[in-house]
């Protein structure tokens, strides 16, 4: 009788533990970085709607259950999207078996260059798990816009480079919005913030 008392208030126990586990899920409140901006009060990227890389539309919820990093860039980038991407590449490895939930989104900002299969042999060449999104000119505006991500043009000899906005954003695993990661911040410091949002849910 005392063993089923116990077994009983045990399996209480785990159900109390799980409804505040559920809590924690919950809140949007009580996160606090070491690096990076929290970002828990802004509404960004909640509507976009691209393609991937293989023709198939995407939004925010295609990623539920995984931890979204969003980051937009080109691929004739010279140092700010690489330096990003492999960054994103050690910080994935340092936060362990964790890391696995770390989905890297990489949106482009010159469809015109850009092509799928660009695209796709770009992200691939720094892990096979990073996804390449993309749109038409219209879409891609209105996507950096929903994101309040500057980008413009500037002419470079025949062709053009662009300036923008190299901050990661960083979802938890409902499609909150959390963190904001800056180009500054070391793969450790990456890491490290991205261990508190994965401990949200």
């Amino acid at each position: 009788m005392n063993e089923l008392l116990t077994r009983r208030q045990v399996v209480a126990g785990l159900g109390l533990l799980g409804l505040g586990m559920l809590t924690g899920c919950d809140s949007s409140n009580g996160l606090s970085y070491k690096y990076g901006k929290d970002l828990s009060d802004e509404i960004l990227g909640r509507t976009f709607k691209l393609k991937d890389t293989a023709g198939n539309v995407k939004t925010l919820s295609s990623f539920r259950g995984m931890m979204p990093m969003v980051f937009f860039g080109f691929t004739q980038c010279p140092a700010v999207c690489p330096t990003a991407l492999a960054r994103a590449v050690q910080a994935k490895k340092l936060m362990g078996p964790d890391g696995d939930r770390l989905q890297v989104i990489f949106i482009t900002l010159d469809p015109e260059r850009d092509t799928p299969k660009v695209l796709d042999a770009y992200v691939k060449a720094f892990d096979p798990s990073f996804v390449a999104l993309y749109g038409s000119l219209e879409e891609t505006a209105a996507t950096a816009k929903e994101f309040k991500v500057f980008y413009e043009k500037i002419p470079s000899g025949s062709t053009y480079t662009l300036s923008h906005t190299a901050t990661s954003f960083v979802y938890d695993t409902r499609g909150v919005l959390r963190l904001g990661l800056s180009p500054s911040l070391s793969a450790k410091q990456c890491a490290d913030d991205l261990l508190t949002v994965m401990s949200v849910c």
